[in-house]
């Protein structure tokens, strides 16, 4: 499938450009449950997509945000990322919108996918270099599955075909929930503990056999169509090797997702899928988490649509911590539009405050397990200083403004 438009950045390196500090990316790791050092040069990244039957919400966004920040802040270190993203572009959900909306499951998945790639373009949000539907990938999907037949990981229930947990002896270890909540959320998640059958309440399913009225695709064992989880695996060990350097996504997907994916991948390849699981919080809206269930949704399109500065609505995201649950609501949008007219205003002159130090200081806050609440906060002062009392001192040295307009385009993706 075809990813959204390439971004033209600004070519931006640490080393280049005078700034001497030390290049040592840290991030929460979910599986170690600790903050771990990013150490390889070549980073192999999957970012789990989205399921399109509705518009991008704050919740997509914050997520794709954060893994877009992510990738800026190792480019600029001079390391090398490969990034792979899917869409499950046919799923339960995505079939029972269009029959909602007496849509074809196709035309719907089109036509939010499209404006899922407007919404990210907006937000000035790298593309990957592999952007992947599960339709496309169904002939990885039955590789991935008849490797996982090769090692006695399978069996079937009637015709539909379960991956065996059991396989993995390590299922668990990424999520490090209780077996009470891991069976609760995978029933609220997609899955069904409860079916006849099943060895473990918590094997998941790989191929689901055909069901009468619902699209699917010859495969060896019959006809059918994928199970979520096997999906993901089989997509990011086809464009990224036996295994990835990053997994992420929300923190909904730690369990049973992340935990499924790398539990198949690790059975197929007998080496740990990912090194680091990287996960983001949740967006609430009016006291809950915004989800498309709940319908207490607010989409990026319509605020384009509204007239909403793209980058306003950037900078709302970076406002707070990735990892936090947060809420959003009218107040943080207007602070990050405040925000975002003073920074314009303090980058109006061609030159202003040395920049070195606030280069420095907002890389040290990314390589902070991306504390971007301390990234702005140090544009924020150099802004100042611009804006009150840039020049005042003769003595003092200034600045090419344009510089620092493009570092923070770089590793930000915030155009002043």
């Amino acid at each position: 499938m075809q990813t959204w438009t390439t971004l033209s950045l600004p070519e931006y390196k640490l080393e280049s450009n005078g700034v001497a500090i030390s290049s040592k990316p840290q991030i929460w790791n979910t599986e170690t449950q600790s903050i771990n050092e990013i150490t390889e040069k070549d980073i192999k990244l999957y970012v789990c997509g989205i399921t399109p039957y509705d518009a991008t919400h704050m919740g997509h966004a914050a997520t794709y945000l954060t893994f877009d920040l992510l990738q800026r802040l190792l480019l600029i270190q001079g390391r090398k990322v490969s990034y792979v993203q899917n869409i499950t572009d046919v799923d339960d959900p995505l079939l029972e919108r269009a029959i909602r909306d007496n849509m074809d499951w196709r035309d719907l998945a089109t036509k939010e996918i499209d404006l899922f790639k407007d919404d990210m373009s907006a937000l000035r949000v790298m593309p990957p270099q592999h952007y992947i539907g599960a339709v496309e990938a169904i002939p990885l999907v039955i590789k991935a599955i008849e490797k996982l037949i090769s090692k006695n990981a399978v069996y079937k229930i009637e015709n539909d075909i379960y991956f065996d947990i059991s396989s993995d002896p390590d299922f668990g270890s990424r999520s490090h929930l209780p077996l009470a909540q891991m069976i609760e959320i995978f029933s609220q998640r997609g899955g069904d503990p409860t079916l006849p059958g099943k060895r473990n309440k918590l094997d998941c399913l790989l191929w689901r056999a055909h069901r009468e009225g619902e699209p699917s695709w010859d495969s060896p064992f019959g006809a059918g169509r994928p199970g979520w989880h096997i999906e993901c695996t089989a997509i990011a060990l086809e464009y990224l090797g036996s295994a990835v350097t990053i997994q992420g996504g929300g923190s909904d997907l730690i369990f049973p997702h992340h935990e499924m994916c790398a539990a198949q991948g690790e059975v197929m390849n007998e080496v740990s899928f990912a090194k680091y699981f990287v996960h983001t919080g949740m967006i609430g809206y009016q006291g809950e988490k915004m989800s498309k269930s709940k319908g207490n949704l607010v989409f990026v399109s319509k605020l384009r649509e509204a007239g909403i500065d793209s980058m306003a609505i950037r900078l709302a995201l970076l406002a707070n911590h990735y990892r936090s649950d947060r809420e959003w609501d009218d107040l943080l949008l207007q602070n990050a539009t405040d925000r975002l007219e003073r920074w314009r205003k303090g980058f109006a002159k061609p030159e202003g405050p040395e920049i070195l130090e606030t280069i420095s200081r907002v890389v040290d806050a990314l390589n902070s397990d991306l504390d971007t609440s301390k990234a702005l906060a140090h544009i924020d002062a150099w802004v100042e200083t611009a804006i009150v009392d840039s020049g005042s001192d003769k003595n003092s040295k200034l600045a090419n403004t344009g510089t620092l307009a493009r570092f923070i385009d770089a590793v930000l993706g915030v155009a002043i």
